[in-house]
């Protein structure tokens, strides 16, 4: 599922709006080992880009 979720990001990142509401719908479907995976990933792929995004979604996530 997290390999599915990346390729999604990936496809949507050309828009802002998109790339939020796949993010969240991600977040949501992972569990948190999952999610760490993720928040790294994004960070990296698209930190520059969407850095406001990440912080916004990533925070309201308690990942143990």
């Amino acid at each position: 599922m997290l390999e599915y979720m990346k390729m999604i990001l990936q496809k949507v990142s050309f828009d802002k709006r998109l790339f939020e509401k796949e993010l969240r719908k991600a977040i949501a479907s992972l569990i948190n080992e999952e999610i760490k995976i993720l928040k790294a990933w994004c960070y990296e792929k698209f930190g520059q880009t969407y850095s406001a995004i990440l912080h916004t979604c990533f925070s309201s996530v308690s990942i143990n």
